[in-house]
C-alpha cells in the first residue's frame, strides 16, 4: 500500500513539475564557478589564504608552479 502511494505521489510531483517548468529562455544563467583540481585536492572561487599561505603562494611561484596552482597547494 505504501508503494502505491509514494508512486502516486511521485508521479504527481512529475506531472506538475513539468508543466511548471519555465521556458528555456526564461532561466537564469548558470554561474560558472571557478574551480581546480591539483594533487587531489579542488578548490572553488577565491581562494581565502593565511599571510603564511601567501608566502608559500609566492615561493612557489618564484620556482615556477602557476599562481593558480600554488594557491591550492598552499591552502592544505
Amino acid at each position: 500500500m505504501t508503494k502505491i502511494i509514494t508512486a502516486g505521489v511521485l508521479g504527481m510531483v512529475m506531472v506538475f513539475g513539468a508543466a511548471g517548468a519555465a521556458p528555456a529562455q526564461a532561466r537564469a544563467p548558470q554561474v560558472k564557478q571557478d574551480c581546480r583540481t591539483y594533487s587531489g585536492a579542488e578548490v572553488c572561487g577565491k581562494v581565502q589564504l593565511t599571510e603564511q599561505q601567501k608566502q608559500c603562494v609566492q615561493r612557489a611561484v618564484e620556482k615556477g608552479m602557476s599562481d593558480r596552482r600554488a594557491e591550492v597547494e598552499c591552502s592544505r
